[in-house]
């Protein structure tokens, strides 16, 4: 069985309005998310916010052009990892990636 893969793209994303907006585009969030950090990590680890398919078989987020950001907003960033990273602590189905390099590159850097 294959993991569902999903890419949040932070092109362009400089705050973190900007980074809540488009976690709720990318990741399919649901219309209760409340953009907002707590918000966020309830929304990862949510089984009932994941298709079926996501939970059995496990999703990667794959995080791709997310330097501008962190360099716009370092402290936002961190937590943002700090988020990423508990969720996956409490969710062993789930893995979140950062791409190194340009959007159309393969590496990724392991978050958790």
């Amino acid at each position: 069985m294959t993991e569902l893969v999903v890419t949040l793209d932070l092109d362009g994303v400089t705050d973190k309005a900007g980074l809540m907006d488009r976690c709720a585009r990318d990741l399919r969030l649901p219309d209760w998310f409340g953009r907002n950090w707590d918000a966020l990590a309830d929304s990862l680890t949510d089984h009932t916010v994941w298709p079926a398919a996501a939970v059995e078989r496990g999703m990667r987020i794959v995080v791709r052009n997310w330097r501008p950001y962190a360099k716009a907003r370092p402290g936002e960033w961190e937590t943002a990892q700090d988020v990423f990273a508990e969720a996956v602590e409490r969710t062993p189905s789930l893995s979140v990636l950062l791409a190194l390099g340009g959007s159309s590159k393969g590496a990724s850097d392991l978050l958790g």
